[in-house]
């Protein structure tokens, strides 16, 4: 069975895809605590390493055959300020490198936002191929959006880098062809059952009135962005993000009880995590929220792993 280490492993939705394609995770890492509670609520994992990967040894890591990291992308992101490799987040790319160099790992994975190939004039992303190739790597990159790619109709578009060191898997390896989406956005909401209080709009505030009286159709999914609402009309849900909690910003449905939020086992659904997939009492539905916002549709993500594994093979 081929090895993994995980960096930046967030709620493990890298991991979770990487193990249904028949990898071991032996390594992982996540900094942030709350982020680490949910993963080990479902992993049950000993081999998560909870600090900043800025004050790991390098050489303390394993062995694995593939190194994956979904390195912090608001630094990229058009939702976020921009500041690409200024920004502290952004410099966390390099840590990946720094782990590469070594421990060697035949493959690098890697996912970030669609943005990272524009940001700066293409610069940032010039300096990721760059740190790569110049470590023996061969760069594959393609952009994936969830609703070609697995299935669910989510309109979250990132890019998804494949590099070996390994010329033979470099000429086999190829990304997976799109596939038709048969999964509609109806197919995961729960508009019939009635959800927690929490989840709808009842108060008596503006906001909440602004979003009862524009919410009004079951036809559609709406987004809340900075506090001005639309129907998507093209039957897809929004990017999840990880500031989703916030009314202003929340993706909304009207059931057959009100105007609400999404819930979080719905946007579970919408990013492909397992059934059996739970946020552990101990957190906030705010940092659950984030987490699931900030991390990635697993279905995609088994399916880059398993064409990653026939390479290895």
């Amino acid at each position: 069975m081929y090895k993994v280490v995980s960096l930046f492993s967030g709620i493990g939705g890298i991991d979770i895809g990487f193990i249904e394609a028949g990898f071991d995770i032996i390594w992982a890492n996540e900094k942030g605590h709350a982020a680490c509670e949910t993963y080990r609520h479902n992993l049950n994992a000993d081999y998560l390493v909870e600090r900043d990967i800025r004050d790991i040894d390098a050489s303390k890591i394993p062995y694995a055959d593939v190194l994956t990291a979904g390195f912090p992308c608001q630094s990229f992101s058009i939702g976020g300020a921009e500041r690409g490799f200024c920004d502290p987040r952004g410099q966390l790319f390099f840590q990946v490198i720094r782990v590469a160099e070594t421990i060697k790992p035949k493959v690098i994975f890697l996912e970030n936002v669609e943005n990272l190939l524009e940001h700066d004039e293409g610069k940032s992303f010039q300096t990721i191929y760059v740190s790569l190739a110049k470590l023996g790597y061969i760069v594959h990159y393609r952009c994936m959006p969830t609703h070609e790619y697995a299935n669910i109709p989510q309109t979250r578009r990132r890019i998804y880098i494949v590099a070996s060191a390994d010329i033979s898997f470099s000429q086999a390896f190829s990304f997976p062809d799109p596939i038709p989406l048969t999964t509609k956005v109806a197919d995961l909401l729960d508009r019939k059952v009635k959800q927690p209080d929490v989840y709808y709009f009842n108060k008596r505030s503006s906001f909440d009135e602004y979003i009862r009286n524009t919410v009004v159709s079951t036809a559609f999914i709406y987004r809340a962005y900075h506090g001005s609402i639309k129907a998507m009309r093209n039957r897809k849900c929004p990017t999840l993000t990880a500031s989703m909690y916030s009314p202003q910003n929340a993706i909304l449905v009207r059931d057959d009880y009100g105007a609400r939020r999404l819930t979080l086992r719905e946007c579970l659904r919408f990013q492909g995590f397992p059934h059996n997939f739970y946020f552990p009492k101990s957190i906030t539905m705010e940092d659950a929220y984030r987490q699931v916002g900030n991390s990635v549709t697993v279905p995609l993500i088994k399916r880059i792993a398993l064409s990653i594994h026939d390479g290895l093979a």
